[in-house]
């Protein structure tokens, strides 16, 4: 009989995911639906740039900080001041502090110049300073009319540079027109952190759907990572802004779960499993769950997740 294998990369929600809800719900949602911590988008909430306040809500909900996303988007500018390097430093002190295994730190703007000049090698610097990983994210080109501009230096494309870990965000791979699988085979081990979500591509918009909503390969991404022996973390990062409510929220964000759970598994590899075609595996992941109690939840109007079977 054959097995199947569930790795131990964890499946983590970003903060950013509870958008326009404050930092605090992230980890109430995380806690209510099973996620295995929490990455926190250091932004302008208060909350996300306070440590002590981010370890009592870690402990109180019993939903570990995996991972910190440093401060380095347009909309985050102005926090923690305007040296760039200074804000990857904090990154670095919150990270150790709080037990949080990798930093996501997006490439240098443009008009960041002594910072994008001295990006890469600094990058590399500071990694030999610390056992905190700095998993620099794949970024991609913005479209005005008929030409297009890259915002980003030395490049959006972390393939191109010598950075000893990366994160792989599909919903920037659909910006970019780019296969996020083919971009996980070639980053090869240097792909340690995964922001799973989705895009089409199609607009000038960087969307972040729930995975299975676009036209990423998100699950055949998740079987790949699955039968290869990653080891990083899988962090949905999507955007639920547009949820009527709460509750639409909560169960978007189950939504996302549910799709990472049930892709994220490889069947053993036994000799016989060897010459099994995708499909094959597929309907004996199946069998296997059909063979097992099912694990129903029900949203209730308050926005609370409780297990009925």
């Amino acid at each position: 009989m054959s097995s199947v294998q569930v790795p131990d990369a964890p499946v983590v929600l970003s903060t950013a995911s509870v958008y326009p809800e404050k930092t605090p719900a992230a980890f109430e949602i995380a806690a209510k639906l099973g996620y295995d911590g929490i990455e926190v988008l250091v932004s302008t909430d208060p909350v996300s740039q306070d440590v002590d306040m981010l370890r009592r809500l870690s402990d109180y909900h019993g939903v570990p900080i995996t991972a910190v996303h440093a401060p380095c988007l347009i909309f985050t500018q102005w926090v923690w001041g305007r040296e760039p390097w200074g804000k990857l430093i904090k990154s670095k002190e919150m990270a150790e502090t709080l037990g949080a295994r990798t930093i996501v730190v997006h490439p240098a703007f443009r008009w960041q110049r002594d910072y994008a000049r001295e990006f890469e090698t600094g990058i590399n610097r500071m990694q030999e300073e610390t056992d905190v990983v700095f998993a620099v994210e794949n970024m991609y080109p913005v479209r005005m009319r008929d030409r297009e501009v890259v915002p980003y230096a030395p490049s959006w494309n972390p393939i191109e540079r010598d950075y000893p870990d990366v994160t792989l965000d599909l919903s920037h791979a659909a910006m970019s027109h780019s296969d996020s699988l083919e971009m996980a085979k070639r980053l090869g081990d240097r792909l340690s952190h995964v922001h799973l979500t989705d895009g089409t591509g199609t607009q000038n918009f960087d969307e972040h759907l729930i995975p299975g909503r676009g036209t990423q390969p998100c699950a055949d991404l998740l079987e790949h990572l699955a039968t290869t022996g990653y080891g990083g973390q899988i962090v949905l990062e999507v955007n639920t802004r547009k949820a009527a409510d709460s509750e639409t929220r909560h169960l978007e964000l189950a939504e996302a779960l549910a799709f990472t759970r049930l892709h994220f598994a490889g069947v053993s590899t036994d000799p016989a499993a060897d010459g099994r075609s995708r499909r094959e595996r597929i309907t004996l992941l199946r069998e296997t769950a059909e063979s097992a109690p099912p694990r129903i939840f029900a949203v209730s109007s308050a926005g609370t997740v409780d297990r009925t079977g």
